[in-house]
């Protein structure tokens, strides 16, 4: 599966096999001088040792296996481009190696065009025809709502009413510029203004407000410091609409609001993310997850959960430093947080209590002990 997390492209690999045979990574490695013996190691520490050089649990060296160099050339690869892997794995059920690669750049030819005093960006390859007609031509083109090219019809939209300016007036000239535009199997003829100019701009992530609105592609910004929304028009225009003249009218059905509860999952374990958001999601709440403490930092700019339940041991942020960036955020001062950690000494409670965690919780953790502490802080 692939996918695009915040500012990461995000590979998951997964099998149904027999799972890493953590025993015999763990006697390999006392044999290579990798561990010590008699000395005890987690399970995500065990299954960081296959990324090492030469390191393989093969009994035989064959021409393509056993000679340990395929997951080290991995690691290697992935931290020349700046990212990280992460594996999981279940013993006779299954393996997930998680790959994440940061989105550094985002190239796009885009077409921007004026509509009214706004300046907009369209993505190149959704343009079929660029048109100049006749006022009059406009005038039967809006009657009948569509233009006719090709055989095929694009009903027409003036550019500021599909994004909601409805008070812009069409400028008036001897030639008026029409896009005719295709989205997948839709067709959409766009009045604009002025077409300005194709330009190449880089891509930048438009957050979680925007990201979720019909017809955003993206944002760039132009050379004199402006910033313009890349969009897609055809997206806009064939939304639940009614027709009132040229104006499109967005009609809404008004349904009864249910809110949920949000709960925010941080933990590097792809498997402890699944188990809790999966419990937390069968108990009614909105789940959301972070990978680490870095993670839910980035995803807190944007959104403020009702309660914060979090793992110590992360990379690039443990959730002690998240808990300390948690508590100085004035949004975030008094929202509950709860901590669940295979480190369970006396002193790594001693400093969860002393940074404001409400809760603290070995693993595994007992679901009903966990969600009645959460229905308690939340009341």
């Amino acid at each position: 599966k692939v996918r695009q997390e915040n500012d990461e492209i995000t590979l998951t690999i997964s099998d149904n096999g027999g799972g890493i045979p953590l025993a015999r990574v763990k006697q390999k490695a006392i044999k290579n001088g990798l561990l010590a013996d008699g000395h005890e190691v987690n399970d995500q520490a065990l299954m960081s040792i296959i990324f090492e050089p030469g390191f393989s649990t093969a009994n035989e060296v064959s021409q393509i296996a056993g000679r340990g160099v395929g997951l080290d050339s991995v690691r290697s690869d992935i931290s020349g481009l700046g990212g990280r892997i992460d594996v999981d794995s279940v013993f006779n059920q299954s393996t997930v190696f998680t790959i994440y690669i940061p989105v550094t750049l985002s190239v796009a030819q885009v077409l921007l065009v004026r509509a009214g005093a706004e300046v907009f960006a369209l993505p190149v390859t959704m343009i079929e025809q660029a048109q100049k007609i006749k006022p009059l031509e406009l005038q039967v083109a809006y009657e009948t709502g569509s233009i006719t090219w090709a055989n095929k019809q694009y009903s027409l939209h003036y550019l500021p009413k599909l994004v909601g300016t409805v008070d812009v007036v069409p400028e008036v000239h001897n030639y008026t510029s029409i896009l005719l535009l295709r989205s997948g199997s839709y067709h959409t003829a766009l009045h604009v203004d002025e077409i300005l100019t194709n330009q190449e701009v880089v891509m930048k992530p438009i957050g979680a407000q925007l990201s979720r609105a019909p017809g955003m592609v993206g944002a760039t910004v132009t050379g004199d410091g402006s910033i313009v929304l890349i969009i897609n028009p055809v997206q806009l225009a064939n939304r639940e609409v009614l027709s009132v003249g040229a104006v499109k009218v967005q009609v809404t059905a008004v349904e009864a609001v249910v809110t949920k509860q949000t709960v925010m999952v941080v933990d590097d374990s792809l498997t402890m993310r699944k188990v809790l958001g999966r419990l937390l999601e069968r108990e009614g709440f909105d789940v959301i997850i972070a990978k680490d403490g870095m993670d839910a930092l980035q995803l807190l700019q944007d959104i403020t959960p009702d309660i914060i339940l979090t793992d110590i041991e992360m990379p690039r942020m443990d959730g002690f430093g998240l808990a300390r960036n948690i508590r100085d955020d004035v949004r975030t001062k008094h929202t509950p947080l709860i901590m669940i950690s295979s480190r369970t000494a006396e002193k790594h409670r001693n400093v969860a209590a002393e940074l404001g965690v409400n809760a603290f919780f070995g693993k595994p953790v007992a679901d009903d002990e966990l969600i009645a502490k959460i229905n308690e802080l939340l009341a």
